[in-house]
């Protein structure tokens, strides 16, 4: 704070030439008035420009910690084909791009382990990246082949569990894991669901969507919920109802009406457009921020990562979820 200008004392008077000595004393006193005058003006304004803590300007309104700030997270969600189209070759392409997105959380599904020949695929790339992993599969640990679906996480892991969905003659699974992502646990689940595009096929998926949910009440102890995979059907179709209840859809959010023109099956495999792969995200405890499809270029003439593409997503705890103890 600047403090008030001491007045200058006035010159003493002589005699025998004393008129001009009182002008310059009365002048000199009348400039220390006006400094003192300004100076204290000064100090009536500088407590409404200077906050507390010292810094310019009014006080800032309170503000979420830098971690809260920043507590988001990055998905991506593809369907590996399993082993076909020469896998040693696809695997160094899907990891080359995968090490470089860096996503937090990995979601694959149509994994698979062959005794002998073929290292569970999720295992091999949660090696090469440096990521934990969890596999789920209908198929007993030891069987000489085991098919599923896999979460990897560059993330510390809290919790993870498995399930298989009901009807259990469709031989589907649920994996999961809680995640801390800076102090907050979330969780994130990734399916495949049934593949049929008749009556029975929206049926047995409405039946298995009703037990993922059932899963998800069972572990996700109160934490914000991710689920991805593979649905096998249209984010609006009539067999996720439930689902879009409480869940939102990633790339649906982030791009309005553009699923006529989008579509995560692979056009040179597939003859006809659909956006069946999706990340749905927890609605008033998330928020969509960007999405993307990935893979959908070949990485040489004619060879493909997948006969999918996969999507890629960034989530944001909500305002309200991060505020929350």
């Amino acid at each position: 704070m600047t403090h008030a200008a001491r007045p200058t004392r006035a010159a003493p008077v002589r005699r025998g030439g004393g008129w001009p000595v009182v002008w310059v004393a009365l002048l000199l006193c009348a400039v220390a008035v006006h400094a003192t005058q300004a100076s204290q003006a000064v100090q009536v304004a500088q407590p409404a420009q200077v906050d507390q803590a010292g810094h310019a300007g009014p006080a800032p309104r309170p503000l979420q910690s830098p971690g809260a700030a920043q507590r988001e997270m990055t998905l991506v969600t593809l369907n590996l084909h399993h082993d076909r189209e020469d896998w040693p070759a696809r695997r160094a392409y899907i990891a080359r791009q995968l090490k470089q997105l860096a996503p937090d959380v990995i979601a694959l599904q149509e994994v698979i382990e062959r005794r002998g020949s073929v290292e569970n695929q999720a295992a091999w790339l949660a090696r090469k990246l440096d990521y934990d992993y969890t596999f789920a599969s209908a198929d007993p640990v030891g069987a000489p082949k085991r098919y599923g679906n896999a979460l990897l996480s560059r993330r510390t892991v809290l919790a993870r569990h498995q399930r298989l969905l009901q009807p259990l003659d469709d031989y589907r699974v649920a994996a999961h894991l809680q995640l801390d992502v800076d102090g907050q646990p979330i969780n994130v689940y990734v399916t495949h669901l049934n593949e049929r595009a008749d009556a029975r096929g929206t049926a047995t998926r409405t039946r298995q969507v009703a037990d993922l949910l059932d899963f998800i009440a069972s572990n996700s102890e109160q934490a914000p919920v991710v689920i991805a995979g593979d649905f096998n059907t249209a984010a609006d179709a009539l067999d996720l109802e439930a689902l879009r209840k409480g869940y939102g859809d990633s790339y649906g959010s982030v791009h309005r009406n553009s699923d006529a023109t989008v579509s995560t099956l692979n056009l040179h495999v597939f003859d006809t457009p659909a956006r069946i792969d999706h990340v749905f995200f927890q609605q008033n405890r998330l928020l969509a921020r960007e999405a993307r499809i990935l893979f959908d270029t070949p990485y040489a003439e004619g060879r493909w990562a997948s006969d999918h593409y996969g999507v890629w997503v960034r989530l944001q705890l909500a305002p309200q979820a991060q505020s929350a103890p």
